[in-house]
């Protein structure tokens, strides 16, 4: 062998020798490393941060339900006491009537029970109006099916055809909706 090809197999030999002193210093830094190259305490700190975010994900799913469970609460109770405020605003008119009553019982004087029957009437009719009722006016209307309901086709010069004749029941809206259409005769 020549000076030059031993020189290329001694540095092949040097070369190879720090590889393997190299793999053996990282097999000895991986000595307390698991299979997948994580060292136990860093698994340990991965363990907590998940068990850390399995915790939050716990709170922030029973933060969630008891938040829906307090909206339905409150829906429920929403619906349950909405009419509150109109009942509130009738009892004025439920203790005018008592009055009336008691009134027409002691001294049975029934032109004051008229009266008086008369103006409780109209205060419920304002209280009412105030939430949003309106009355219907259908007599001499052109019969629409929206707000009439027909009871029956009667004759009439008085009319054209198709046009609500008199009405034998009140209609009502209530807001921008029929809560009652009117009960009515058509001229047929």
């Amino acid at each position: 062998m020549s000076d030059s090809m031993k020189e290329e197999v001694a540095q092949a030999q040097e070369t190879e020798n720090e590889a393997v002193d190299h793999t053996e210093a990282t097999y000895d830094d991986q000595e307390g490393k698991t299979e997948s190259g994580i060292g136990s305490t860093e698994l340990e700190a991965l363990r907590k941060l998940a068990e850390e975010n399995q915790e939050r994900y716990l709170r922030a799913q029973a933060d969630f339900d008891n938040f829906r469970r307090r909206t339905r609460q409150e829906k429920e109770d929403f619906a349950k006491y909405a009419s509150s405020k109109l009942v509130e605003q009738l009892l004025p008119v439920l203790d005018n009537f008592e009055r009336a009553i008691q009134s027409s019982r002691d001294s049975k004087d029934f032109d004051s029970l008229l009266k008086g029957i008369e103006m409780t009437f109209r205060q419920l009719d304002q209280t009412l109006e105030q939430e949003g009722l309106k009355r219907m006016d259908a007599a001499g209307q052109p019969f629409n099916p929206d707000y009439h309901q027909a009871i029956m086709q009667v004759e009439s010069d008085e009319y054209e055809d198709g046009t609500v004749v008199e009405e034998v029941q009140r209609g009502y809206m209530f807001k921008d909706r029929v809560l009652r259409p009117a009960m009515v005769k058509v001229k047929g």
